[in-house]
C-alpha cells in the first residue's frame, strides 16, 4: 500500500496494479493449490506462481534461464554445498 502511495503521490493519473508473487512453486509439477488462496483472489489476475512470476517480471524463457542457472551453481558448488552441510550435519538430524 505504501508503494502504490507513493507512485500515486508522484502521479495520481497513474496505473497501478498489485498482485501476489511466490517465487517458486513446491507442488511443481502440480499447480499451485494452497487451501488458503481459494476464494481470497482472482487467481488469474491477482496472483502470479513460480513461471509466471519470473517471466512477468523478465520476459518469456526467464523462469526456465534461472532454473538452468540454479542447476549449474548447485553443480559448481556441490563440493562446497557438501561439506557445509557436513559440518553442520547435527543441526539437520
Amino acid at each position: 500500500m505504501e508503494w502504490i502511495a507513493c507512485v500515486l503521490a508522484d502521479n495520481p493519473q497513474a496505473n497501478v496494479n498489485t498482485l501476489i508473487a511466490i517465487p517458486y512453486n513446491p507442488y511443481e509439477p502440480k499447480p499451485y493449490s494452497r487451501w488458503t488462496m481459494a476464494g481470497m483472489l482472482d487467481l488469474e489476475y491477482e496472483l502470479k506462481v513460480a513461471n509466471e512470476f519470473w517471466d512477468f517480471l523478465g520476459g518469456d524463457g526467464a523462469y526456465n534461464h534461472l532454473l538452468d542457472i540454479f542447476e549449474r551453481i548447485g553443480i559448481e558448488l556441490r563440493p562446497e554445498i557438501d561439506d557445509y552441510f557436513s559440518r553442520h550435519n547435527s543441526l539437520y538430524k
